[in-house]
């Protein structure tokens, strides 16, 4: 049976959220602490055994491209002034066996849509849908990696999911289903951004996909749907009505980079926990936030 080897990152979107940081550069960009954020999906995707990397593009992308490129004048520079660490930091960010390819999504037509984009190169074989700006930290093991023992124990699409309070899940796609075991569920339907009051359960879709290839077929006849886009919950739905579709609880914290509270979130989390500054950033936060009592 094939092995997961791709990855697809889908991102044309155009981070409007973040406007007027994301004129002219990807939200997939911004950084938290020293990494952008698609660096984090990349290092996922790569720990999970991915080696085949397929960014779905559009308009004032191009940093993610020169991002993963090789820089000479950077790395000339930093090799003259002995800047070994950084040099290395530069040079490894993706290894060697892994390949980078890039696809326009001329128009934004939805997820579904962004991810019908990488057919020609995912060809029949199953593959990885991760969304950058879902964000997990979990010390151990990656969530990707965790989905992939998921389906390499059932071969069948696995979807990651997360519980969220009800009155937050009009955010959200959400699936009805049966529960297997604590942590895991087959899926009869998806519903995407459902009223609270209509909503199906409290397990949301938390912004990655391991799929079978079937997919495609499915996303070509997949009508635009809520938002007038093409939902990759559609089309899921679908296959759940053919073959088996789980999702499976992501074990560790997620943070909604989509919008600019979960950004905060992260870069003060995340910030602490850094080998290099955690414990004097620590402190400086328990200052700052004596200093508010102080002023209240």
């Amino acid at each position: 049976m094939a092995r997961v080897r791709k990855a697809v990152f889908p991102v044309a979107g155009m981070g409007t959220r973040f406007l007027p940081a994301t004129k002219a550069s990807p939200k997939e960009m911004l950084p938290v602490i020293d990494k952008p954020l698609i660096q984090y999906a990349v290092e996922e995707a790569v720990s999970a055994g991915m080696d085949t990397l397929v960014f779905v593009t559009g308009r004032n992308k191009r940093s993610i491209e020169d991002h993963f490129d090789k820089a000479y004048e950077l790395e000339s520079e930093l090799k003259a002034k002995c800047k070994l660490e950084m040099l290395e930091l530069v040079q490894n960010m993706i290894p060697g066996h892994v390949s980078c390819l890039y696809i326009r999504q001329a128009e934004p037509l939805g997820l579904g849509h962004a991810v019908l984009c990488a057919e020609p190169v995912v060809g029949d074989d199953p593959f990885a849908v991760i969304l950058a700006d879902d964000l997990f930290y979990y010390e151990e093991q990656g969530c990707l990696s965790q989905m992939m023992e998921v389906f390499e124990a059932n071969r069948c699409s696995v979807v990651g999911v997360q519980k969220m309070p009800r009155n937050e899940v009009s955010r959200y796609g959400v699936i009805s289903g049966s529960s297997l075991r604590e942590g895991l569920w087959e899926v009869d339907t998806f519903v995407e951004k459902p009223d609270p009051a209509d909503a199906p359960s409290d397990v949301v879709v938390a912004g990655r996909y391991i799929l079978q290839p079937s997919i495609f077929g499915l996303l070509n006849n997949t009508r635009a749907g809520a938002g007038g886009e093409i939902q990759l919950t559609d089309a899921l739905s679908d296959q759940a009505q053919k073959e088996k579709v789980l999702a499976y609880q992501i074990l560790g914290k997620r943070y909604d980079c989509g919008s600019k509270l979960g950004y905060l979130e992260a870069t003060v989390e995340l910030g602490v926990e850094h080998p290099s500054f955690g414990e004097d950033f620590r402190e400086y936060l328990v200052r700052f936030v004596d200093s508010l009592r102080v002023r209240r």
